[in-house]
C-alpha cells in the first residue's frame, strides 16, 4: 500500500498517443528510472487520457506546444515550449518535461490552472491562457 500526498487532483489531461510512446521511452532510461521527476511524470501519464495525435482537441498542451499561462496569485504572463530534457533551455522559455511545471501542464486545456511551487517555495497558480501547437510556429535555430 503506497501513501500519496495529497496535494489535490490536478484537471483531467489529454496526451496523443505518440507523446505518450516517446514519454514512456524517456521514462524507461536506467538514469531516470528512480528519478521523483520522471516518477511523478508517470503518474500523470498514467492518469492521462490518450487518443491519437489527430484526435488531439485544440488547446491542449503537448509536446513542443507553445504555452501563454498567467500566474494567477502574481498577474505575471509567461511563454513557455514544453520540450523534451536535452531540449530545454530556461532563457528561451523551453521547460522540460521532466521539470515539475513542465510535467504539470502536459496535457492541459485552454482555462485550466495549475498550482505550483517555483524553484525556491514560491507559490503559482498558472492559467493555460492559449497553446500553439508544435506545428505552428517554426523552431528557432540559433
Amino acid at each position: 500500500m503506497s501513501s500519496q500526498p495529497q496535494s489535490g487532483l490536478p484537471p483531467s489531461l489529454i496526451v496523443s498517443s505518440h507523446d505518450l510512446a516517446r514519454l514512456e521511452a524517456l521514462l524507461e532510461s536506467p538514469a531516470l528510472k528512480q528519478h521523483p521527476a520522471a516518477l511523478a511524470l508517470g503518474e500523470e501519464l498514467g492518469r492521462a487520457t490518450v487518443v491519437p495525435p489527430a484526435q488531439i482537441p485544440a488547446g491542449i498542451v503537448a509536446m513542443h506546444s507553445r504555452v501563454e499561462c498567467e500566474d494567477e496569485l502574481h498577474g505575471e504572463r509567461h511563454q513557455l515550449t514544453l520540450v523534451y530534457p536535452h531540449e530545454a533551455d530556461a532563457a528561451q522559455g523551453r521547460v522540460s518535461v521532466l521539470a515539475p511545471v513542465g510535467s504539470a501542464l502536459l496535457g492541459l486545456a485552454v482555462g485550466q490552472s495549475i498550482d505550483w511551487q517555483a524553484p525556491g517555495g514560491r507559490a503559482l497558480r498558472l492559467r493555460v491562457l492559449a497553446v500553439q501547437p508544435a506545428g505552428d510556429f517554426a523552431h528557432a535555430a540559433g
